[in-house]
């Protein structure tokens, strides 16, 4: 983690990751296109609150499916993702094609990298689940043949293999749930980098702001006309039995 002096207040209290082993250069230009969100209005009416204003920013088209099977890669860069919490891996395969992955834990650049039904157990590996032994943890796993990876996709999560059984291999969710998915679905080794994630600190309103986050405002704090708990002559209580959402 990055901290600051507090030459600010905001500069106070402001914790980041250290990035300083990212590469710092451009992202790979065809694997890139612009995006402009909704901003959580739909034909000009606010229909989600609390978002707007974002920053504009490139989106990295990541492959979270099986990509190149069968054919070696080698990690050229970690990069830094604006549109998720993990940081990505861009892969150059020996047929010259380059794709972005999310970036597990423990790799770096120079790292090879290898999808197939049967591949060694290091950090970055794909492979069927039928083939990857109890009490590994693994991300971007597939809940359906070929769909690409839905689950554990965000910063340092991953699933634990709890064991087989017939068709279905059963994986412990973070929630400790226990969820079973069928044993030809893929899923990558290790756990997904960037599990400092939730340790930062904004430290001001207006990195938010950035993010595309605007203020969140109490219905107790509006005009009646705003919102059904408003209108109160100062503190008031909410003034009904039961919340109520119109």
């Amino acid at each position: 983690m990055k901290t600051y002096k507090p030459t600010t207040p905001t500069k106070r209290h402001h914790i980041d990751i250290d990035r300083s082993k990212l590469s710092h250069e451009e992202p790979y230009k065809p694997l890139t296109k612009g995006y402009k969100p909704a901003q959580g209005r739909s034909r000009g009416k606010i229909s989600m609150r609390h978002k707007g204003g974002a920053v504009k920013k490139n989106y990295r088209m990541v492959s979270f499916g099986q990509v190149n099977k069968g054919i070696k890669g080698r990690v050229e860069t970690i990069e830094y993702d604006p549109y998720r919490t993990a940081f990505i891996a861009l892969v150059v395969y020996q047929n010259g094609s380059r794709h972005y992955i999310i970036a597990p834990q423990g790799i770096e650049a120079k790292s090879e990298i290898l999808c197939d039904d049967v591949t060694p157990l290091k950090p970055g590996y794909r492979m069927k689940l039928k083939n990857i032994p109890s009490g590994t943890a693994v991300h971007n796993v597939e809940i359906k043949n070929d769909g690409g990876g839905k689950l554990a996709r965000s910063a340092g999560s991953s699933l634990i293999v709890v064991g087989l059984e017939g068709k279905y291999a059963y994986l412990k969710m973070p929630s400790t749930e226990v969820r079973k998915v069928l044993n030809e679905c893929f899923a990558s080794i290790g756990a997904a980098s960037n599990g400092e994630h939730a340790l930062i600190s904004v430290g001001k309103a207006g990195r938010n702001r950035h993010k595309g986050i605007r203020p969140t405002v109490r219905g107790s704090a509006m005009n009646a006309c705003d919102h059904p708990y408003g209108g109160g002559k100062g503190k008031t209580k909410r003034g009904t039995k039961r919340p109520k959402d119109k």
